[in-house]
């Protein structure tokens, strides 16, 4: 089982989550993140370089968690979860 850290600038995005229908998919992505970061669900995407060792899962067709993954750890560190293409 994994940890999940948010950094700071989640925040601001997870007030906006908390007044939308999006909710209900950000809730399952955090615990399949939990469960496994590299399942292949939620349209699970390896970024490239720039942003190498990020991953994304959607929560919808415009916002996405992105995050990254700490194996040794076992940690998973989200960067976004609101926003992409805005």
């Amino acid at each position: 089982m994994y940890k999940i850290v948010m950094k700071s600038s989640v925040k601001k995005d997870l007030k906006k989550i908390k007044n939308t229908h999006l909710e209900t998919n950000f809730l399952k992505i955090i615990n399949q993140l939990k469960e496994n970061p590299y399942n292949n669900n939620h349209s699970f995407e390896k970024l490239i370089p720039p942003i190498k060792g990020f991953y994304s899962r959607r929560i919808n067709v415009q916002h996405r968690v992105v995050y990254t993954v700490n194996d040794e750890d076992k940690i998973v560190t989200i960067y976004s979860a609101y926003g992409h293409y805005e």
